[in-house]
């Protein structure tokens, strides 16, 4: 799920930013260093929105002449909760499941929580699930919609496992909505 947060962060610039475009500099290093971590507190951050307070600068006391300022921004935040149902897309396939891709954050589905109809197959170094009518698979580059089942959030990431046995669920086929587009017109 996004949300809108409220942060605050510390920023250390060296006496040769000083001057005239020092907010940008701030601005520039801050997005530089927010955008795209993640915290295991607030999950990823995906894009500062909007800057609200800079503080006056610091020198610090290690003798190189830098300051130090407390910036608070407004950011977009991705966090992902269990039971939320993400679109993903799939980066490999092996016997025991699969890893697949939602936006920054990786997941992994098992082949205990993929549909019962559906094996894995491996075709000319090509690794895939398919359902037993063949009208389904599951391989690398296609979209999947699952669950999440679970989560474990370090520091630096979050890792998610989910399950496509339920309703819903499953290998999204991209060409069954642009057919019926099509035909509407």
């Amino acid at each position: 799920m996004f949300w809108h947060i409220k942060l605050e962060r510390n920023i250390v610039l060296e006496p040769r930013f000083f001057g005239r475009n020092m907010r940008d500099t701030l601005m520039q290093r801050l997005k530089h260093e927010v955008e795209g971590s993640c915290t295991g507190k607030h999950g990823y951050i995906v894009m500062v929105t909007d800057f609200t307070y800079v503080s006056e600068g610091m020198v610090t006391d290690d003798g190189t002449a830098r300051a130090k300022f407390r910036v608070e921004f407004d950011a977009i935040a991705f966090q992902p909760f269990k039971g939320q149902v993400l679109d993903a897309v799939v980066t490999e396939v092996n016997k025991f499941g699969f890893f697949a891709e939602a936006g920054p954050m990786n997941l992994f589905v098992s082949n205990q929580l993929i549909s019962d109809d559906m094996k894995f197959e491996s075709i000319d170094n090509v690794n895939r699930y398919v359902s037993s009518d063949k009208s389904v698979s599951v391989q690398k580059n296609g979209e999947v919609r699952v669950r999440v089942v679970g989560m474990r959030i370090d520091a630096q990431e979050i890792f998610c496992v989910a399950t496509m046995k339920e309703d819903y669920l499953g290998a999204i086929d991209q060409d069954a909505g642009a057919d019926k587009v099509a035909d509407e017109y």
